[in-house]
């Protein structure tokens, strides 16, 4: 075994990595930019080794910087993670020169596979069901259209070298192919340094779902069941799960076998995905296959018991699998969600800043249920603008479905950050979904479900009556509070009024609030004045603490609290609204108080999210028609078209191609 491995990664990843390599008795080596010198990652290593400036191109991508920091730390392995130089056929045999070895599958498995391209050749080879398309490489946008219109519309431009949602469009016509064309071979080229493209039929209404294999040197390969990862934005995936509700028995294994037919056809060694793109009717294409851990890893390693990290460097050392086919069993459920650094009231946009308090769920195993937080962030860590915009992968484990998406509800609640914006509200939303809790996904899923985006939305019925309760037994510990500071002049005795109206931004709930020792008894008044059932509220929630923690008759809940001017903001389940708390008399002068409104910015273009100006494609003067280009941003290695929400005239550029914005820097306005 190995004495001292390298982590060719940064991020939760290579946390992730180091964890298992410190459980195995491994030493690790961290690498790290200029922009990730005070990482997470590098604080966790046992040693590190700066390797050059923030651009990965100059840093984490650059193989000879990786060898170099092996050779000057005696690292014997190198653990590539995901992404960067993971699927690098190169990085595998340049290690190999230098005598290293690479945690990974062989350089002849990567050119197969890792090439999106040449693994459709080869899983047609091994008589693996495909999807219909053109396995050439496309020379440009006029041939991207002649191909698309040749294999009938929707279809898939994807980059041979992608992954992760990266260079990938759905076009519908033939202006969709040339502008997803150039928007894609632009990605493909700055996240994999490798722009060439191939198109394929689009399935509609298909499902993700993906096989986990695990071979050795020895010519053994086993399926560990497999992953649904159908809810998707842009591509890339945000909540998986395994099993899939979709699949029986029947369907599993015939997955299953294909995908290890496959890789034992080019002599895999290592994990890998093998991923299906699955008909609602439980028919199912070769998508493409990764070779690499995947992201979503942890929720097949919580179903079968296995450390698929573990597995890869005991398999790189040379040894034989030490579990078969039939020892295999799926216990369980488990959820995924990632948890990313966007702004999803502002359509999912880039959000960088300092993460000025991180407080995940805590990590715990009991009466059946775990919670599992993947980071690579700590709180006073920096989210920056280089790399992808992951900051966690929160995953919980239940013996049912419904139980683990109940746990993966609670322990969203109690995710606290802030000093960047975050996608945990739509996260939460989606936790609580009909549709998602009932299994009827697919890829379109929250497309489908959020046509308009995703918005703030006004809590009704009886989320808004529990956050109007948790609302009022916050305002009665604070109240309290304030009553035992020192120095306060001497006078009547404080008769505090039951009677409170909580106010949820402008929404007024009236309810009546008592103390029972250390818990509170809520009871809602009717439209008549009546005092309704009484709720009992437990919790230790102290000012403070971030999040009020505690049951409501006896129903776990956790609800997220932020201070504002004369009350708090709450945050549950998706819905974050204002909550103040009046007395009667309070709430009758607070009903005059006029509300604001916000600044007009409609005539502006703003920078959504700090990034770099790839392109304008107006000029001062032209007129533009709704829906028109008007600009390209990048950030954290996406690519973000503008365009134009209104007929209008530009009147004045403000940004030039090469610019790097702060959020909310205009680019042009209208006349």
């Amino acid at each position: 075994m190995f004495k001292r491995i390298l982590i060719a990664n940064r991020g939760e990843i290579a946390c992730r990595v180091i964890k298992t390599a410190r459980r195995m008795g491994i030493e690790t080596v961290a690498v790290y930019s200029e922009a990730d010198r005070d990482a997470l990652h590098v604080e966790m290593a046992d040693h590190a080794v700066l390797i050059g400036p923030p651009a990965a191109s100059e840093s984490y991508l650059v193989i000879e910087k990786i060898i170099a920091a092996c050779k000057q730390t005696g690292a014997e392995a190198v653990h590539p993670g995901y992404g960067f130089l993971s699927e690098r056929e190169a990085f595998a045999v340049a290690l190999a020169e230098a005598g290293i070895v690479f945690i990974g599958p062989n350089p002849g498995a990567i050119a197969a596979m890792g090439d999106k391209i040449e693994s459709k050749k080869a899983a047609a080879a091994a008589n693996v069901s495909t999807v219909p398309g053109h396995l050439g490489v496309i020379t440009d946008g006029k041939h991207a259209i002649k191909i698309a219109d040749e294999i009938g519309y929707p279809v898939m431009i994807k980059a041979s070298a992608g992954g992760g949602g990266k260079g990938m469009r759905i076009a519908y016509s033939t202006s969709e192919v040339e502008e997803g064309f150039g928007l894609a071979t632009a990605e493909a080229k700055s996240s994999f340094g490798d722009d060439r493209i191939f198109i394929e039929k689009f399935i509609v209404d298909p499902r993700h779902i993906e096989i986990q294999v695990l071979g050795d040197k020895h010519g053994n390969v086993i399926y560990l069941g497999e992953r649904e990862c159908s809810i998707q934005r842009r591509n890339q995936k945000v909540i998986e799960e395994a099993p899939s509700p979709l699949l029986d028995e029947a369907t599993r294994r015939k997955m299953g076998d294909q995908a290890v037919a496959l890789a034992k056809a080019v002599h895999y060694d290592s994990a890998g995905t093998v991923e299906f793109v699955a008909g609602q009717d439980k028919s199912f294409y070769f998508l493409e296959m990764n070779t690499r851990l995947q992201v979503e890893h942890p929720v097949t390693e919580m179903v079968t018991g296995v450390d698929l990290v573990e597995q890869m460097i005991r398999v790189a050392a040379g040894e034989k699998l030490s579990i078969a086919q039939k020892d295999v069993t799926l216990k369980g459920w488990a959820v995924e969600s990632r948890v990313y650094a966007e702004d999803p009231f502002r359509n999912f946009l880039p959000s960088i800043g300092r993460l000025v308090k991180y407080r995940p769920p805590a990590e715990s195993s009991s009466d059946g249920i775990t919670v599992r937080n993947d980071t690579g962030v700590q709180e006073g860590g920096e989210i920056a603008i280089y790399y992808d915009p992951m900051i966690a992968k929160l995953v919980t484990h239940a013996p049912s479905r419904a139980a683990a998406i109940e746990a993966q509800a609670h322990a969203l609640d109690s995710f606290y950050i802030d000093g960047i914006r975050h996608n945990i509200p739509f996260l939460s939303a989606l936790m609580t979904h009909p549709r998602w809790r009932e299994g009827n996904l697919s890829t379109g899923f929250i497309a489908e479900e959020f046509p308009q985006g995703f918005a703030a939305r006004e809590p009704e019925g009886d989320i808004a009556r529990r956050i109007a309760a948790v609302g009022a037994a916050i305002d009665r510990v604070i109240g309290e509070r304030k009553r035992k500071i020192s120095g306060q002049m001497i006078g009547r005795a404080v008769i505090r009024e039951r009677r409170r109206s909580v106010w949820l931004e402008r929404a007024e709930i009236p309810l009546d609030v008592t103390r029972e020792g250390e818990d509170f008894v809520v009871r809602f008044v009717g439209a008549d004045g009546a005092l309704g059932q009484p709720h009992l509220l437990v919790s230790p929630w102290m000012p403070g603490d971030p999040v009020w923690q505690g049951t409501i008759d006896g129903y776990p809940i956790a609800v997220q609290v932020r201070p504002i001017p004369n009350g708090v903001r709450l945050a549950h389940q998706g819905y974050e609204v204002a909550v103040n708390v009046f007395t009667e008399r309070e709430a009758s002068s607070a009903r005059w108080m006029l509300v604001g409104n916000k600044a007009d910015t409609g005539k502006k273009v703003l920078c959504p999210m700090p990034g770099l100006v790839v392109s304008i494609a107006v000029t001062e003067g032209q007129e533009v028609k709704t829906g028109e280009t008007l600009a390209v941003v990048e950030a954290m290695k996406m690519q973000n078209v503008l365009r134009a929400e209104r007929d209008g005239t530009v009147k004045k550029i403000h940004a030039t191609a090469g610019a790097t914005l702060a959020v909310d820097a205009v680019i042009l306005e209208f006349a």
